[in-house]
């Protein structure tokens, strides 16, 4: 299937680009096709003035995963991968006990979080607001040291509840909606 539009866009881009004394480089320039549908513009490359630009399925734009379908979870995949990277590059700081607990929080909030940020421009479904809870709950975890059972005397790794209101803080989820607000 051919698209029509796609070619008279590039080739208008590149008459433009000549009236202004300016060349549009082959080898840097690709373009993407935005469709639910698979099969829009199947052509791979569009020839224009013996130059062919290559169709992509998905690139990078300031740093935003954009996909053809539009598609939000590559993006959020990205964004949880690097907070992970960011949390496991600090993750014997934040499991010291040679640091106060909140200072470890002050870290993870201005360290790690920040990662995740963009996270608000997207709608989250629950299983990505679960993956980022899970995230921050492991976290916390590493920060807030094992309790000691009341009854048992046995140690014990504290509960999401415990470990939310040590935080004081909404969890990630809440943050993210609120910003988005």
């Amino acid at each position: 299937m051919k698209c029509p539009r796609t070619e008279e866009n590039a080739e208008a881009l590149v008459v433009a680009s000549k009236e202004i004394g300016l060349e549009v480089n082959a080898n840097k320039t690709k373009y993407m096709v935005m469709s639910r549908d698979e099969n829009v513009g199947r052509r791979h490359s569009i020839q224009i003035d013996n130059r062919s630009f290559e169709r992509v399925k998905g690139f990078k734009y300031l740093g935003t995963t954009l996909t053809y379908q539009n598609s939000v979870q590559k993006e959020i995949n990205g964004r949880w991968k690097s907070g992970n990277a960011c949390y496991h590059s600090v993750e014997n700081i934040l499991s010291s006990s040679l640091l106060s607990k909140n200072l470890n929080i002050k870290i993870y909030r201005t360290i790690i979080l920040p990662v995740l940020y963009r996270c608000e421009t997207r709608s989250l479904m629950l299983r990505q607001e679960r993956r980022l809870r899970l995230f921050e709950n492991r976290v916390l975890s590493r920060i807030v040291l094992p309790k000691r059972d009341e009854v048992t005397g046995e140690w014990r790794k504290q509960h999401n509840e415990e470990l939310n209101d040590l935080y004081c803080s909404p969890n990630i989820v809440r943050v993210i909606k609120s910003r988005r607000m």
